[in-house]
């Protein structure tokens, strides 16, 4: 399991960084059976906390055999229904590896990074909202800078430096689970390169 990984957005590489760091982390997974669920935690509410909704939104066409997504534009996850979302995600799937994303706030140096972490997140910190942890995994895009007046903080966030960090982050989720999956259609005969390359 990944201890903690830290990827510049505006870097050409951070997409092909996270696709392979992705798939050592999906491949065993898969190879168990246990379902993926994508978790994007967020609002269309707020600029800089609608990171998680527009990571979803662009992955709503990956969902195929054994991966499953939670949290769009249309239908988002938030504070107000995040504890309903995973007890129906823990009452339907068994045994699931979650895999959680959301923003967060962070030095001025840091701003626009991407921590992957095999751990949960704790959503809503920068808030100081009491809401559980989750996630097996971890992928937290800093879009801002912290300290006073996070809501305004956020609300007053750059899309661009929303969109930069969404695009690395759907584009290496999207990549990994094509790695290690494959299409539409589950298939337990995995290409010989394919195993190899997703533990390289």
């Amino acid at each position: 399991m990944i201890n903690k990984l830290i990827l510049d957005s505006s870097s050409q590489d951070s997409v092909f960084q996270l696709r392979d760091t992705l798939s050592k982390e999906i491949y065993p997974i898969v190879k168990s059976g246990r379902p993926i669920i994508i978790l994007c935690i967020g609002t269309d509410r707020s600029t800089g906390d609608s990171l998680g909704p527009l990571v979803g939104d662009k992955l709503n066409f990956l969902i195929r055999d054994r991966v499953f997504l939670y949290g769009s534009l249309k239908n988002p996850v938030h504070a107000k229904n995040l504890t309903n979302t995973i007890n129906e995600v823990n009452n339907k799937f068994k045994n699931p590896f979650i895999i959680a994303v959301d923003a967060c706030l962070g030095s001025i140096q840091n701003v626009g990074k991407i921590i992957v972490e095999g751990k949960p997140l704790k959503p809503g910190s920068a808030m100081n909202k009491d809401l559980p942890e989750i996630g097996d995994l971890s992928i937290t895009g800093i879009v801002n800078i912290s300290g006073a007046m996070e809501f305004m903080v956020l609300q007053n966030t750059r899309l661009f430096t929303v969109m930069q960090i969404v695009d690395v982050i759907y584009k290496g989720l999207y990549h990994s689970i094509l790695k290690t999956i494959g299409g539409k259609k589950y298939n337990n005969d995995f290409n010989d390169n394919l195993i190899q390359n997703a533990n390289a």
